[in-house]
């Protein structure tokens, strides 16, 4: 087997038996209503399906993610005047502060995660999770392997970022 194989084989392994409940838990918010409510912090009033596609969630979970964020007085949801086919989902005063406190925790999160890790391999795991990807971001299933000359250009693109 080459190392290549060795180290995919290894980190799914590794993967699969560190998964905690604190992973679990993050899963479900990146999906969940912290995500809805990131989404509507960041861009603003949004419509069902807009959300369903911003937080990863078919249409039957949106609607039902939107219903238990409107009984907790998290959102709004009205008629769009310029379309009454469509529906706009708004962000109330209490689910702007629990968003920002959903933001906040993850951020607190990490941070106690980081200072575990220790600065210099908190910055080469950051230097080497933007490789992996990068790498990743030009690679299709089926389709031929980026050539040089794009793996340049993407390497490019992603220093010229400031995120």
């Amino acid at each position: 087997m080459s190392w290549e194989l060795d180290a995919v084989t290894e980190l799914m392994g590794k993967i699969k038996r560190l998964r905690s409940s604190a992973t679990d838990r993050l899963g479900r918010a990146v999906k969940g209503e912290p995500a809805v409510l990131h989404e509507l912090l960041v861009n603003g009033t949004m419509t069902p399906s807009q959300l369903a596609v911003a937080s990863h969630n078919s249409s039957g979970r949106i609607s039902t993610l939107l219903s238990t964020l409107e009984k907790k007085g998290y959102i709004t949801r009205e008629i769009d005047p310029k379309d009454r086919r469509n529906i706009l989902v708004n962000l109330t005063d209490a689910g702007r502060g629990k968003g920002e406190e959903y933001v906040e925790e993850m951020r607190a999160m990490m941070c106690w995660v980081f200072q575990q890790m220790g600065e210099r391999r908190t910055r080469e795991f950051v230097d080497l999770i933007v490789e992996f990807m990068t790498y990743s971001s030009l690679c299709v299933p089926g389709e031929p392997r980026p050539t040089r000359a794009q793996i340049d250009a993407a390497f490019a693109a992603d220093a010229g970022r400031k995120d």
